[in-house]
């Protein structure tokens, strides 16, 4: 299956879908319009119980230079517009850590600015050596987002997060794995298929805990110190659940399990 839209590709194969920014000859900037439309592809991925993971990814030598900072006379020149675009902006990120399907960030090349929020706003983050990551509000003056910038925290730390925000400065691949931006690097002819067998392991799982965890967790980087009623209803939904049932008979067995949650 294979849709396209202005901006970006999304595809699926099987039990894993991607989303591809396709302006390669832009850096794969990212536009008001592609802003406003992730939260519909996250949206499918969460509503189509055939898929699994989601992958984002660029087209060409970059991930994403970061938003498309052509627009801004036009889409910022005011409070009100300033406003109306942050808006699609937050969409886009809450859209993406609100996914309790995992999605996977596949980075080469430039993931600056919005590139780099948009990655910090998957699960996972996988980089082929040689890529570069910056945010840049400090460069344009503007004030960055406050989700997005809690996010960045509880990854890197306050310390690091000041680095990237008061300072506008780019780090490599290597150094970006040191401080905890990025789960992995890979050598850019590896990226590829190192990525690709995380995706299957992650596949694997059983998604009842894959997706129950993935909530409890973000609930927690938002700031919740205590389990409430989501988080119980979470736990015991498990418990009665199919994967659990096959879970444990198939440690018992020394067998693979073969869960069937979709």
């Amino acid at each position: 299956m294979r849709t396209m839209t202005d901006g970006f590709d999304f595809t699926r194969d099987g039990e894993i879908a991607r989303l591809t920014f396709t302006r390669p000859e832009k850096m794969n900037a990212i536009t008001y319009g592609m802003w406003s439309a992730i939260p519909e592809v996250v949206a499918r991925v969460e509503a189509d119980p055939a898929i699994k993971v989601l992958v984002l990814t660029g087209a060409g030598a970059h991930f994403s230079a970061g938003a498309d900072i052509s627009e801004f006379q036009e889409l910022r020149s005011t409070a009100d517009a300033a406003e109306t675009y942050d808006k699609a902006v937050d969409g886009a990120v809450a859209a993406l850590t609100a996914s309790r399907k995992p999605t996977v960030a596949m980075i080469q090349g430039n993931c600056i600015g919005g590139g780099c929020q948009i990655s910090v706003a998957c699960d996972f983050r996988f980089a082929a050596e040689g890529s570069r990551f910056g945010i840049t509000p400090a460069k344009l003056g503007i004030v960055y987002h406050f989700d997005s910038t809690r996010r960045l925290v509880s990854l890197v730390g306050p310390a690091h997060a000041k680095y990237f925000l008061l300072s506008g400065e780019l780090v490599d691949a290597r150094r970006a794995r040191e401080i905890g931006l990025l789960n992995d690097v890979f050598p850019a002819d590896e990226l590829e298929a190192s990525t690709a067998k995380f995706v299957e392991t992650l596949a694997s799982r059983s998604q009842a805990s894959v997706r129950g965890m993935n909530r409890i967790i973000e609930k927690i980087v938002a700031g919740q110190q205590e389990a409430d009623a989501e988080v119980d209803e979470i736990r015991l939904g498990a418990l009665h659940g199919e994967d659990y049932a096959e879970g444990v008979a198939a440690f018992l067995a020394r067998r693979p399990p073969k869960f069937t949650y979709g």
